[in-house]
């Protein structure tokens, strides 16, 4: 598929993706898609039908006017009836318009409501590693700030070419009556604004395109500065004048492009756009002299003047409206760009493997981010037997984390393998892998959501089974945090709706670990120091907990305090992502290798 900066270079992207965009009207809405194509018809052909009987007014009020007698009184009869009709054309044409403006609305609510869906569910299929791609991310951006309303209006803009088709032809016919080359004229005076509006149309694309980061960065500022979560840093620091004047900055930026880009728009615009009065009062002029020549009647006078009004408006709209499909089309390329983003199949389906008492392997395992020349893992070998419990121990960015996230297949090893009961993960059915694993990053989403919710979130068979949630939190130690809420588990946490309540990393720390233990069948059970925020004695009574309550299960801990470490049957220690040493507690420290040095420094913080 063409990128979306290609489609910028000629018209061939004019109706690309209009098939697609009827199609996605269509489905969302039959009966209104029907409708609509109804009641666009009936607009496209009663303007001409109003012109035409107007000259049959006119032409039946000239006649009366001359007339005597019984003669006159037939006369003004016929031009009232004329004019009775000419009132049903126009309250007709009056109601097809509201009919199409009412299709519009109500098609607008559901297609932006299903677009967004669409873009909602293909994210669910993306990897992790695709939203931590910055480039990615721009695509996911661009598709959510326009391509969700550009299907409609591009539909609508198709509705409106056909109807103001509908109409040309209907004028065309009457005025050909005139002169073949009055049609010609209509049509060539509306060309020159057109392929300017054309021109500018793929220029303020190609703005659109540049700026996702700039757009981006406004919308992250905007979250620093409004959110509650951010607001202590940034009132304690001081950075808000900053950030703001940051955020003025790209505005100003964005709004010097967006000026110079509509000043030259409207510009050439008007210029080019005085070529199609000059043709349209001349047009005038030449039915005023057939007219004095009496080669018309005033009332075809009549008819052609408004024929060729209403002929320029029509065509005007029909280029203009081609212009918009072929901006339309840019858009929606960035939407269907985003949702034709290929995805690696999940190709596993084993829900149990062939050797259950075998439990972890990492084989020779790597990873590197994609466009990343330096690896994050790098020949990691490790073997997790059930029921042990292990403890990654490392410095800051050395692979421990990520470690978790390739074993809960968040992740794919760049080479080597990772086995779960003698079966490679790719082979496990993804749900029944994560299905066998708890787990707790050090990064827990805080939920806006009520407490039992918050807790229920570790397994959705059960986010409303108060019963499971309360063994859940007796488990996670949480349950005399929520004795003491006025509503316990109904609860509201956060500050984002009314009556919520906050509470502190510690008190989160508990919920977090209560939503691990949601998963009554996992096996393997893993904190990513998710207790950072409790002092040493409140983790160590954590983990104390947690090692009871994991007996024949695997746990892996990850922390950075050795009280909680020394625990663990196995602890490996990884440096620049490579395993450096591994054993107990007491072997490492006799071995008076790494693991040995930053426990003597911890120790020496407490004496």
């Amino acid at each position: 598929m063409p990128t979306a900066p290609q489609l910028t270079r000629g018209f061939a992207g004019v109706f690309r993706y209009s098939r697609r965009a009827l199609e996605l009207v269509w489905t969302t809405n039959k009966a209104l898609s029907v409708a609509l194509g109804l009641l666009t018809l009936a607009a496209g052909m009663l303007p001409a039908a109003v012109a035409w009987v107007g000259a049959l007014i006119v032409d039946a009020v000239v006649a009366a006017i001359q007339s005597d007698g019984g003669a006159r009184s037939a006369a003004t009869g016929h031009a009232l009836w004329l004019v009775a009709a000419e009132g049903g054309l126009v309250a007709a044409l009056a109601g097809a318009q509201r009919g199409i403006s009412l299709c519009q609305s109500l098609l607008r609510a559901q297609l932006g409501q299903r677009v967004n869906a669409m873009i909602l569910e293909k994210a669910l299929t993306l990897e992790l590693a695709q939203f931590e791609d910055s480039e990615f991310y721009d695509k996911l951006t661009r598709a959510r700030r326009e391509a969700s309303s550009r299907p409609l209006s591009l539909v609508m803009r198709t509705f409106g070419l056909a109807q103001n088709g509908v109409s040309l032809v209907s004028y065309g016919t009457l005025l050909a009556q005139f002169s073949p080359w009055a049609v010609a004229v209509l049509v060539l005076a509306g060309l020159p604004s057109f392929l300017a509006e054309a021109r500018f149309s793929g220029a303020a694309f190609r703005l659109f395109l540049w700026r996702s980061p700039e757009t981006r960065m406004q919308l992250y500022l905007e979250t620093v500065l409004a959110r509650e979560d951010h607001a202590k840093e940034v009132q304690l620091f001081g950075v808000g004048p900053l950030f703001l004047q940051r955020y003025r900055d790209i505005f100003g930026k964005l709004y010097r492009e967006d000026r110079d880009l509509t000043v030259r728009r409207d510009g050439w615009g008007f210029a080019l756009g005085l070529i199609a009065t000059a043709t349209l009062y001349g047009a005038y002029a030449w039915v005023a002299f057939a007219t004095i020549a009496a080669r018309i009647t005033l009332g075809q006078m009549t008819m052609y003047v408004m024929l060729f009004r209403q002929g320029q408006a029509a065509v005007s709209a029909s280029l203009a409206a081609i212009g918009g499909m072929y901006e339309d089309n840019l858009y929606l390329a960035t939407l269907y760009e985003y949702l034709e983003t290929p995805v690696e199949p999940r190709k596993g389906t084993a829900v149990r493997g062939p050797k259950p008492d075998d439990g972890i392997r990492f084989e020779n395992v790597a990873f590197a981010y994609p466009g990343s020349e330096s690896p994050v893992l790098n020949g990691v070998s490790l073997h997790i037997r059930p029921g042990s419990a292990l403890a990654l121990v490392g410095e800051n960015g050395s692979g421990k984390t990520t470690l978790i996230k390739l074993l809960t297949r968040l992740y794919r090893p760049t080479s080597g393998r990772i086995t779960l009961d003698g079966l490679d993960l790719g082979e496990w059915d993804e749900a029944a892998l994560r299905a066998r694993i708890g787990v707790i990053f050090q990064d827990f989403v805080r939920y806006q959501l009520m407490v039992g919710e918050n807790i229920g979130a570790g397994d959705v068979r059960h986010l409303d089974d108060e019963p499971r949630w309360r063994e859940a939190a007796g488990k996670g130690m949480a349950a005399p945090v929520i004795d003491e809420l006025p509503e316990r588990y109904r609860t509201p946490l956060g500050k984002w709706f009314n009556h919520g309540r906050d509470l502190s990393g510690g008190e989160w720390q508990k919920i977090a670990l209560s939503r691990a233990f949601m998963r009554t069948e996992a096996d393997i059970l893993v904190l990513d120091e998710p207790t950072a925020a409790m002092d040493a004695a409140a983790e160590a009574t954590v983990f104390e907990h947690f090692r009871a309550l994991t007996q024949g299960r695997i746990a892996i801990l990850i922390s950075h305090r050795f009280s909680t470490v020394r625990m663990a049957d196995q602890i490996v220690v990884l440096q620049d992502g490579r395993i450096v040493e591994r054993g107990n507690h007491d072997e490492l420290v006799r071995a008076n290798g790494h693991y040995a040095r930053l426990f003597e420094l911890q120790a020496r913080g407490y004496q």
